[in-house]
C-alpha cells in the first residue's frame, strides 16, 4: 500500500466496524499522514468522544513520530485525557509504504471515565477499613515524570477523573499536591492548571483558601 487512498474503502469499513463492535464510547480514527498535518482525519466514528471530525488535524503523538522523535511508531493501551477531563484508553497503529515511510494511522480511543468512577465505588465497598496506608515512592529520571506521578497519586486519592470533579474536589487535589511539594517543581503550577482545566487565578485562589482553612482548623 503506497497511500491510504489505495485501501480507503476497506479502511473506512474497518473504522465503522470497530466502532460498532465496541460501542458508542469507542472512537476510531483513520489519519492520512501524507498531506498537511492541519487536516489528517479522513474517516472517524464516534467523534463525539474527542469532538473531532473529518478534516481535523492529528495529535501531538503523530506529530512527534513524523518528526522522528520516536523510533517505534505503534503505541498500545496508553491513557490520555480530553480537554474536558475525560480519561481515554488508547492505541495507535501506524501504516507504512514499501519504502518504510509512514503514510497513515488507525487510532482507537475508548472513554473509560465512567468505568473509573465505578471502579472506585466498588473498591470502597470491597476493601475493609483500617488497612495500613501505602507509602509510594516514585523513582523517575526527570522532574516532569515526578510531577506526573504526583498528579496521578493525588487524583487517585480524589477518586474521580477531572471531568467529573467538583470545585471542592479540585481544591482538595491542589492542597494534596501542595503538601507533596508539587509547586516547588519548575512550571508545576502551569502543568497542574492545564491538567485540571483551571486558570492560574483559580489555582492561587484555591491555594490561599486551603491555607486559610488550615489555619482556622489549627486555631480551634
Amino acid at each position: 500500500m503506497e497511500s491510504i487512498q489505495d485501501e480507503f474503502v476497506f479502511l473506512a469499513d474497518l473504522v465503522t466496524g470497530l466502532a460498532a463492535q465496541f460501542g458508542e464510547n469507542c472512537e476510531v480514527v483513520l489519519h492520512d499522514l501524507t498531506g498537511s498535518y492541519e487536516s489528517t482525519i479522513v474517516a472517524i466514528a464516534n467523534g463525539h468522544i474527542t469532538g473531532r471530525k473529518v478534516g481535523d488535524p492529528g495529535t501531538n503523538l503523530g506529530l512527534e513520530l513524523l518528526r522522528g522523535n520516536h523510533v517505534n511508531g505503534n503505541k498500545f493501551n496508553y491513557l490520555t485525557q480530553t480537554k474536558d477531563g475525560r480519561i481515554l484508553r488508547s492505541s495507535s497503529i501506524y501504516m507504512k509504504n514499501k519504502a518504510g515511510k509512514i503514510i497513515g494511522s488507525l487510532c482507537i480511543n475508548t472513554d473509560i471515565t465512567d468505568l473509573m468512577v465505578a471502579e472506585k465505588t466498588l473498591k470502597n465497598l470491597i476493601n475493609p477499613a483500617g488497612e495500613p496506608s501505602e507509602v509510594r515512592e516514585s523513582f523517575v529520571t526527570s522532574v516532569s515524570d515526578l510531577l506526573d506521578a504526583l498528579i496521578q497519586e493525588a487524583q487517585e486519592v480524589i477518586g474521580k477523573p477531572v471531568a467529573v470533579m467538583t470545585k471542592e474536589d479540585k481544591m482538595r487535589m491542589i492542597q494534596l499536591l501542595d503538601a507533596k511539594g508539587a509547586f516547588l517543581i519548575k512550571k508545576g503550577g502551569e502543568k497542574i492548571c492545564t491538567y485540571l482545566n483551571i486558570s492560574k487565578y483559580t489555582l492561587y485562589s484555591h491555594l490561599e483558601e486551603g491555607k486559610s482553612n488550615a489555619k482556622e482548623s489549627d486555631s480551634l
